[in-house]
């Protein structure tokens, strides 16, 4: 049997791209001269497969991950709406507290979102 013999992938611009940043970068870091990145940069642009553009940076070592983004903290819903709807209530012409109605509602929500739910125990097969 003969083995199977895959074609090679052709590269995108992106990649090119991507790198002649990476060429670029090793520019800035010392690890290349000019004449060896322009030299690589220009053989970048005319690369044709992936193989090609692997073996430009195959000696320089691999970028690090980029940093993580934090996750945007926002304010606690509860208490800012508690504050308004209080706010409302003393400016409201009502006699009746119905915003009080509301605190509630939302404080017996927030309770039983923060209780832990016990899963149900499924039998051993």
């Amino acid at each position: 049997m003969e083995p199977t013999h895959t074609p090679p992938r052709r590269a995108c611009d992106t990649d090119r791209e991507h790198t002649a940043a990476r060429l670029r970068d090793a520019v800035g870091e010392g690890r290349l001269t000019l004449a060896e990145a322009d030299e690589r940069i220009t053989a970048a642009y005319t690369a044709v497969h992936h193989h090609d553009l692997a073996a430009l940076t195959a000696d320089l070592p691999t970028p690090p991950p980029p940093p993580a983004v934090p996750a945007r903290r926002r304010p606690p819903l509860l208490p800012v709406l508690g504050v308004l709807l209080v706010v409302a209530w003393i400016a409201s012409p009502l006699p009746f507290p119905w915003p009080l109605l509301l605190i509630a509602l939302l404080v017996h929500r927030a309770r039983r979102r923060h209780t832990p739910r016990h899963d149900p125990i499924t039998p051993a097969a």
